[in-house]
């Protein structure tokens, strides 16, 4: 129980901006016979997903104060990702597992206010394709 606990944490917090690491993790758990492929990449996805929609909470009802000192992202900044988000829409959200840009591309999906519906879908097909992935190689299934 506990290695599923630590695997939901790592990812939960994988997906948000604190740096962590999830991947290696679950690969590690991978190589345990006695936990299960299925559980632990549903806890790996469900643990990002709900990671990547705290940031979507953040984006969408933080934007009010876009115009405080405060606020972490310059004008600029939010101009250009609202333009990307534009162009791209939300079919960009297939891109929230890439390292470094995938945090904060869920954060401008709350800003430009996507539906929290669409962006669990999205997401959630992003992050357990990653996972996947991870299990595939962890596995040498590739």
């Amino acid at each position: 129980m506990f290695s599923y606990l630590s695997l939901f944490s790592a990812a939960f917090f994988a997906a948000t901006i604190l740096p962590m690491q999830s991947e290696a993790l679950l690969a590690y758990y991978l190589t345990d016979p006695a936990l299960s492929l299925a559980v632990l990449l549903g806890v790996a996805t469900f643990g990002n997903v709900l990671g990547s929609v705290v940031n979507w909470v953040c984006g969408r009802f933080f934007r009010r104060f876009k115009d405080r000192r405060w606020f972490p992202v310059s004008p600029q900044k939010l101009a250009r990702a609202e333009a990307h988000y534009h162009r791209y829409g939300r079919w960009s959200l297939l891109a929230s597992w890439v390292p470094i840009i995938g945090d904060p591309l869920t954060v401008v999906a709350g800003l430009m206010r996507e539906p929290l519906i669409s962006f669990v879908i999205i997401v959630t097909i992003a992050k357990a394709a990653r996972y996947l992935v991870v299990a595939a190689v962890a596995l040498a299934w590739l």
